[in-house]
């Protein structure tokens, strides 16, 4: 989309497109594709497109975002019911809800919930507790209206799941924000922010971004056909993780003393970009300082060369992930964000190398135990030392090998976008194996041990570290290649339950009847059994058989097929996957999944 539309919100483009007539919405993609050509001008906060000679389409976006369908206006004749207004809206960017003002005094300590994973990141600076979620008058038992909600997401998103990402257009997209609106006012944000998140997959499928991903809008289905189908009958604390929070609460927590780590760059398919800033305090507690907001590429280089947003410090995000910080009245998030309320006090400290105390600790913890923590819902960090033996060609590029305690080790860039330098830096650490390094790493579930790498020591200077996402390598700071270590391989075979996985792509790509066609799944089927994998099996046939489900009426005519015992199988499938590749990425760590990390 070469067009530069404000965001608009979810509520909107969904009533917009509700008040087309059946005609109009069988035209409405190629509405929003004809409108991508035509040229538009910002004037503050209008944005005005030429549709054609004698008819303009204005958006009107006070504060940056289009929160009502008064705001878009159109001068052709079918006005307001018209195809412009419904192209424009189906084309920008979604809006997030408009966050509640900061409060002036600290927040009082409020219940602390299982934290949910955010659909888009938030800045610094929200101190402000839910009131929504997790509150102790929340009944134990959804209501009807959040089961209503529950049930209209269910069935939007299994009607996506049912097109695949070449049929799920505009009117698909709309119903399902339609229902993410329906499902934030009942008080289920959870579910609502992992629809908004699969609109947005599906969008940049569609237009041929090169940041989707397939196993992206994967995950967000997955995520919401299953919140939708347990939420029903879920109570007590799993009912609380399934709403979610629609803020996260900030709680005081005193005086800290944190030590930078490192820095890395956020750039969201949602439209979101900025820089997170990783601290530590003495004893090894992880805390954040974000600044994201809704921006592009540039915003997300840039950003790490802003101030933080804490007290009156005038740290970068880049020195602070060199230096240290000292915070008074500190008020922190169950996720360990900082907050940035009006009684924060912050100040500038010493920092520390990442082989000197405290924070030579992170790294002395073993990394079996590290790999619990990330599988047991913690903040997914680990923190290595390894030598790097070569590298291995992946379907998505090069990444590079490393021995860590006897484990082969795959280290992938953690982003894949040309502005960020996450590629080319481990491009040219690809060409010095032998070399020992000090990392942080993401864990990145898979039946081999695979991790996305963030930071490394300076390979000549292993008192200071390099942001990957930030920083660029030099050649000049490479040292002279070393032998690799002998027995380094790339792992072993895998059991083949990309058989299944695959399948579940395939759906999640091209719809139900990608996987309708005649064919014969027995011998898939036979091969995960042979493997050990059963049920996977089984789920494989299932599968295609609802897929391939069309029964006829009584005169022989093909009656529409049952979507739900399809969306049904499929999340069986989806969910199946997930938990192996799970249970297969413990395995080859040493790591059970099961248990909590050793203190």
């Amino acid at each position: 989309m070469s067009l530069d539309l404000p965001p608009v919100a979810p509520a909107v483009t969904a009533e917009l497109v509700q008040g087309l007539t059946p005609r109009l919405r069988k035209r409405l993609d190629a509405g929003v594709t004809k409108l991508a050509g035509r040229p538009s001008v910002r004037d503050g906060d209008t944005v005005r497109i030429a549709v054609d000679d004698d008819t303009h389409l204005e958006l009107h976006a006070p504060g940056g975002t289009v929160t009502s369908t008064d705001a878009i206006r159109c001068g052709c004749l079918l006005a307001p019911d018209c195809l412009h207004r419904a192209a424009a809206a189906s084309a920008a960017p979604i809006a997030e809800p408009e966050p509640e003002p900061e409060p002036e005094s600290e927040p009082q300590p409020q219940p602390q919930p299982q934290p949910t994973p955010d659909a888009v990141p938030v800045s610094v600076g929200e101190d402000t507790p839910d009131t929504r979620s997790a509150s102790p008058t929340e009944p134990d038992t959804p209501t009807p209206d959040q089961r209503a909600a529950a049930q209209a997401m269910y069935d939007a998103a299994a009607a996506v799941l049912e097109a695949g990402t070449d049929g799920a257009g505009a009117v698909l997209q709309a119903e399902l924000l339609r229902a993410a609106h329906t499902a934030r006012i009942s008080g289920l944000p959870r579910i609502a922010a992992s629809a908004v998140s699969v609109v947005t997959q599906l969008r940049a499928a569609r237009g041929a971004d090169p940041a989707y991903r397939l196993a992206e809008l994967t995950a967000a289905l997955r995520d919401v056909l299953g919140t939708a189908h347990r939420l029903p009958g879920s109570t007590g604390p799993e009912l609380a993780t399934l709403r979610g929070t629609a803020r996260q609460p900030y709680a005081p927590d005193g005086s800290l003393r944190l030590y930078g780590l490192f820095s890395e760059p956020v750039l969201t398919a949602t439209g979101y970009a900025g820089a997170v800033t990783w601290t530590a305090d003495a004893e090894g507690r992880l805390y954040t300082v974000s600044d994201v907001l809704p921006g592009g590429p540039g915003r997300a280089v840039g950003a790490a060369d802003r101030a933080v947003r804490i007290g009156d410090t005038a740290l970068t995000h880049r020195e602070l992930s060199r230096a240290g910080l000292a915070v008074a009245g500190a008020t922190v998030s169950p996720t360990g964000r900082l907050g940035a309320g009006a009684g924060v006090r912050a100040v500038r400290a010493s920092g520390a190398a990442w082989r000197e105390d405290p924070l030579a600790g992170l790294w002395a913890l073993p990394v079996a135990d590290q790999v619990s923590r990330a599988l047991t819902g913690g903040d997914g960090l680990l923190f290595l030392d390894v030598t790097l033996t070569g590298t291995v060609r992946e379907a998505v590029g090069d990444c590079l090998l490393a021995d860590c305690d006897g484990l082969t080790l795959r280290l992938a860039a953690a982003h894949d976008h040309t502005a960020l330098p996450y590629r080319d830096n481990l491009r040219l650490l690809s060409a010095v194996p032998g070399t020992r390094l000090r990392v942080v790493a993401r864990l990145d579930p898979s039946p081999q041990p695979r991790a996305l790498l963030l930071a490394t020591d300076h390979p000549r200077d292993p008192g200071a570290h390099l942001d990957l996402g930030l920083d660029r390598l030099q050649h000049a700071d490479l040292p002279t290649p070393a032998m690799a270590p002998a027995g380094s391989s790339p792992a072993p075979d895998e059991a083949p339950l990309h058989l299944l996985r695959r399948r579940v792509h395939q759906a999640a790509s091209a719809g139900r009847r990608v996987l309708a066609f005649p064919g014969d799944s027995a011998n898939d089927s036979r091969r995960l059994g042979r493997y050990g994998f059963a049920c996977a099996g089984d789920l494989l046939d299932e599968l295609h058989s609802a897929a391939a489900d069309r029964s006829r009426d009584v005169f022989g005519r093909l009656v529409p097929a049952d979507i739900n015992r399809f969306a049904h199988a499929w999340l069986a499938a989806a969910h199946y996957t997930e938990e192996v590749d799970r249970s297969l990425c413990a395995a080859a760590w040493g790591a059970d999944p099961a248990l909590p990390p050793s203190p």
